[in-house]
């Protein structure tokens, strides 16, 4: 369940309340009339599934309520209540699955926001991959994929995409290249000076690499993992299950693909730099198309899932 905490202008509170009683999955119904002092009006709270939330919030965009007053959302860990539980069993699917459209463009515009911390952790996840590219090591590998912060930006475009939204796109499409640009220029600086104090060495990036030659040698499978990551990292957002995101971080290649090319560039290896820069684009290209189309059938879904619903909803006598 979910817990709605709205603040709605005098005038406007008989029209929430009607939009709240006839959705279906909502609960525990609360009026205070005059309880707000900013913005003034009226506090009402309610309790709704999570699968029902959605339409629910759009209705209340629809109200203006989010200009004129306020929408505040919030999880409900445990809710002992047999009214809860039957509003629960009216709402269309299943918790788990329910996709909640603002909270999505809320947590990608956030994610996707190019700020210093996103560079740091993006430049220091590059660097850290770079040593693992030239010690040959795939613990430093899969290290550097769990910092990375670049999922962020690749859902904010696929969310902009759905939801035909351009500043979203144009945002995460900044942060996306403007981040990496960075890492990767830091990660040459940094290749420099590891190469002057011995630590680095062409010998060892041009020596047989068992365990991390395959960021530079990108195929059908890099594309394939990609596509699987990148609907399970959007599944992972969207629902209710958001565990599953570091495995997502690890499975693709993208923070590694972009250190490898920068230490390569920095001995002249053309060969690498050429083809870490063509997996990097092969994996970003996966997940986005990948994400892409997970939200447009998810989008679908429930758009039936309602639809089946009102239907039900409407045969009953």
């Amino acid at each position: 369940m979910l817990h709605l905490r709205l603040i709605t202008p005098a005038d406007t509170t008989d029209d929430v309340l009607l939009l709240i009683e006839k959705t279906v999955g909502t609960a525990h119904l609360v009026v205070l009339p005059g309880a707000a002092r900013d913005p003034a009006g009226d506090v009402v709270l309610c309790d709704v599934a999570r699968e029902a939330a959605d339409e629910l919030l759009n209705g209340l965009r629809e109200l203006g309520l989010e200009r004129t007053g306020s929408i505040a959302v919030e999880n409900v860990e445990l809710s002992l209540s047999r009214r809860a539980d039957r509003a629960e069993a009216d709402a269309p699917g299943e918790a788990a699955d329910a996709v909640l459209w603002e909270h999505l463009a809320e947590a990608t515009h956030e994610e996707s926001t190019l700020s210093v911390t996103y560079v740091a952790f993006i430049t220091l996840a590059t660097m850290i991959a770079a040593c693992g590219v030239v010690l040959d090591n795939a613990i430093l590998i899969v290290g550097a994929m769990a910092v990375g912060p670049e999922f962020g930006p690749l859902a904010g475009i696929c969310t902009a995409i759905v939801q035909r939204a351009p500043r979203l796109a144009a945002r995460s499409l900044i942060a996306l290249l403007a981040g990496f640009a960075a890492a990767m220029a830091v990660t040459v600086g940094f290749s420099l000076f590891m190469d002057a104090v011995g630590l680095f060495s062409e010998s060892r990036l041009e020596a047989a690499r068992p365990n991390t030659g395959f960021i530079y040698a990108p195929d059908w499978f890099s594309f394939v993992v990609a596509v699987l990551a990148g609907c399970a990292g959007t599944l992972s957002l969207t629902s209710a299950k958001s565990g599953a995101l570091v495995g997502v971080a690890i499975s693709v290649t993208t923070v590694p693909a972009a250190a490898n090319a920068a230490v390569a560039l920095i001995y002249g290896d053309t060969h690498q730099t050429l083809r870490s820069t063509e997996q990097l684009l092969l994996n970003l290209a996966g997940i986005v198309l990948a994400g892409t189309l997970t939200l447009l059938a998810q989008k679908y879904f429930w758009a039936r899932q309602r639809e089946l619903a009102r239907e039900r909803q409407g045969s009953r006598p």
